[in-house]
């Protein structure tokens, strides 16, 4: 959009009016004119003072049928108000205001565009206020100190540099660089649009040296990442304000650099620089990810003491902080607390359930705030559907679906939302869904792409992942560090040892990726699921980084893979040490021992066991029904189906035993009469789940259930023969990985 030069302004003829007089009152009725009557005229008029109390735009309108009554429609001062209600006010309507606007009786004055031209800033579509400027220059209204505010604040929204350089011009020649608020917007705005060069030779050659220049361009160097730049600048600052305080932190914090902002902020105290709300957002922000919760509950006690309690921005930043440091029922009980929530409030407290893994609970309040008729965002569903994909709560992630599509399609964190919904649907069984929803979408990130890679992975479609990681970088993206985890994780279920090897390589000398220990998790992993200890190990003691929980598990699994009881028992011994709690390690080892046959053994761990007090996890199996989710627990007899449920379990083992299925007891943690561990084992969550999946579902339907644990061989065993007896296609989720089974076979090939 081009700008046109400033045309000469016309000379304006004087104004016009006339009276109405009774007995009781008299009411001045305004002419048309081309200027306004004198100021004392108007001030106290009683449409006007009306209008000043209007709440609503409904009220305005019966305010502005008086205005036109008595002719005040015909005055620019009784217009601007109108326009200023209707533009700006929170109930405001910015088309009314347009209509008021084209209607004007005579030229529109500079407050009335600076108004509109401000009121299309705070728009989704700011460019807009340009039009109105052009407009403003060809009727020959000149612009004045506050309308470029407004104006360059449109072209830093929109990245637009071209618009924002011709505007610079137009405050040049107008005279105006050397107001104050005029020079900071202009390099406020080229720092925001990239242009921070441009930024910095204004700054550089205005006299002009307040904090608030200092602190726009400090703001400039913080949005580029060049936080060190923006301290030295920010130290050169003569009389910092608080705003300038806070931009150095908001800095920090935006670059993860917490403690920093922390310190930052002792240092100000020190200075005696007084915090305000927008400091005290920011620290909460620092607070949450460094878990500092002495300092967030002293941030509360500030909020207290100020009064700000009904501060719905404080309010959600404490319901943050709280989530972040584990404090989840005091984060509920701020937010219980609140009486007038914003979707900003809701989605905080929701986000702050799926950060802990409350998933239920992420998802109750997503169905009381729904009925409470709280519209839901992009940033609603960003914490939603995690919730969705760790539950496999396919329904209501199918309805999200359809509502980002008739909804949130065209939205800014557009990207971001279809990766959510693609990780949803892959992480609920429905891969080939999930490849619709990548290959549908426009707005493709390398987020997608990693998402999708990740999905094909996880169910064992190690070709997919590997071609789509050469469509990948065909279409130009480069891979990181989640690609690899991806990639290796496919080659790792399925068993392709070489494949692997090749990629590890090629990420760290191609790519020049430093391995992180997800890699080298996937890796190890790799090698020792193949049998292959003595490469596993000599690739842990090439690590630079000390090997975590998870890498000794997956060699703890191998081991009992390859029945090694000897490395499993040095292995077992580093989990001990590493994770002391986890119970997961003594279950596994004892595994290692029953499939020897070392008995004594077995009874030993369990005893460590139950003289430590720690028990093991137990199974938990969930499959969503009509959009509920159902968890099972082993031998679960709560659900209110219970009867009904465990009545289709003996049929299942009726028809398993039909079958010549014979249950594997190998993995029973200690040595009891086969007929109590065949019982032992019927019992286990995802039978419970299939059970009531087959009582709750038509025929033919695909069962989906996710389990907490890794599935153990007698149920994979099983469950392979329910889906041919039933001619049901079975789709589980273990901790591991994805099994389709389907006519007696799983997508694993028995290697998981």
């Amino acid at each position: 959009m081009l700008l046109s030069s400033l045309p000469p302004l016309p000379p304006a003829p004087a104004p016009s009016f006339s009276s109405s007089s009774s007995s009781s009152s008299s009411i001045l009725h305004f002419l048309p004119s081309s200027t306004d009557p004198p100021y004392t005229l108007l001030e106290n008029h009683p449409s006007l003072i009306l209008l000043s109390q209007c709440e609503s735009i409904h009220t305005l309108k019966q305010v502005h049928c008086h205005v036109i009554k008595t002719g005040l429609h015909n005055t620019l001062f009784a217009l601007s108000k109108l326009i200023h209600f209707c533009a700006l006010s929170p109930s405001g309507d910015l088309s009314y205001a347009l209509s008021l606007f084209r209607s004007a009786p005579q030229q529109p004055n500079p407050f009335i565009f600076n108004t509109l031209i401000r009121a299309h800033s705070l728009t989704p579509s700011p460019l807009h206020s340009l039009n109105t400027f052009s407009e403003m220059i060809a009727s020959g209204v000149q612009p004045n100190s506050h309308t470029f505010p407004s104006i360059f604040k449109s072209c830093a929204k929109s990245k637009a540099p071209r618009q924002g350089k011709q505007l610079h011009s137009q405050v040049i020649k107008l005279g105006l660089q050397s107001d104050p608020h005029v020079h900071t917007s202009v390099i406020a705005m080229y720092a925001k649009v990239g242009e921070l060069g441009d930024a910095r030779k204004v700054f550089d050659k205005s006299p002009l040296r307040d904090a608030v220049s200092f602190t726009a361009l400090v703001t400039g160097y913080v949005s580029e990442g060049r936080v060190d730049d923006a301290r030295t600048l920010f130290d050169e600052i003569p009389r910092k304000d608080v705003v300038s305080w806070n931009a150095m932190i908001a800095g920090y914090v935006q670059s993860d650099r917490f403690e920093e902002a922390l310190d930052c902020f002792d240092v100000m105290k020190e200075a005696g620089v007084e915090p305000d709300q927008s400091t005290m957002v920011t620290l909460l922000c620092a607070c949450g990810h460094l878990r500092k919760l002495e300092l967030g509950e002293w941030i509360g006690s500030w909020v207290r003491d100020h009064r700000l309690s009904s501060n719905l921005q404080l309010t959600s930043s404490l319901i943050d902080m709280y989530a972040k440091c584990g404090e989840i029922d005091k984060a509920r009980d701020l937010f219980d607390g609140v009486e007038e929530r914003d979707v900003i409030i809701w989605n905080t407290m929701i986000g702050g359930y799926s950060h802990l893994c409350f998933y239920e609970d992420a998802l109750a309040l997503f169905d009381l705030m729904l009925r409470s008729n709280v519209k839901p965002t992009d940033v609603t569903f960003l914490a939603v559907l995690p919730a969705c994909a760790c539950l496999g709560a396919l329904d209501l992630g199918k309805w999200i679906h359809a509502y980002v599509d008739r909804n949130l399609k065209s939205i800014d964190n557009a990207s971001a939302l279809w990766t959510s919904l693609i990780d949803m649907y892959a992480k609920c069984g429905s891969i080939e869904v999930a490849e619709q929803v990548f290959r549908s979408t426009s707005c493709r990130s390398l987020a997608s792409w990693n998402a999708m890679i990740s999905g094909l992975a996880m169910y064992g479609h190690a070709d997919r992942a590997l071609r789509l990681v050469s469509e990948m970088t065909d279409e130009g993206y480069q891979p990181d560090d989640i690609t690899f985890v991806g990639v290796l994780s496919a080659c790792t279920q399925a068993g392709l040892v070489d494949l692997g090897r090749q990629y590890f390589n090629s990420m760290t000398q191609d790519y020049k990726i430093s391995p992180k220990l997800q890699h080298y998790g996937c890796m190890i992993d790799l090698l020792a699921r193949s049998g292959k200890f003595e490469e596993a190990k000599s690739l842990m003691r090439s690590m630079d980084m000390e090997p975590d929980g998870a890498i000794w598990g997956s060699l703890l699994n191998a081991c009992k893979v390859h029945g090694d009881v000897e490395f499993g028992e040095y292995v077992a011994e580093q989990l001990f040490q590493l994770e002391p709690e986890n119970t997961g390690a003594y279950v596994l080892l004892s595994n290692i021992y029953a499939g020897a046959g070392r008995w004594d053994d077995v009874a030993r761990i369990r005893t460590m066991l139950n003289d430590k007090g720690m028990k093991k996890v137990p199974g938990c199996t969930s499959i969503e029904v009509d959009g509920v989710v159902h968890e099972f627990l082993v031998g679960d007899k709560f659900h209110p189906q219970s009867k009904e449920i465990h009545t289709m379990l003996d049929e299942v083992d009726k028809l398993l035993g039909e079958a010549g299925f014979v249950p594997d007891t190998s993995e029973v943690l200690y040595d009891m009469d086969e007929e109590w561990k065949e019982g032992a084992l019927s019992h286990h969550s995802e039978k419970l789940a299939i059970s009531f999946g087959l009582i709750s579902t038509k025929p033919g339907t695909t069962i989906r259930i996710v389990k907490n644990l890794r599935v153990c061989r007698n149920c994979h065993l099983a469950t392979k023969l329910i889906s041919k007896i039933f001619n049901r296609e079975i789709i589980a989720r273990d901790r591991n990985r994805f099994h389709h089974f389907k006519d007696g076979l799983c997508s694993c090939n028995d290697c998981w």
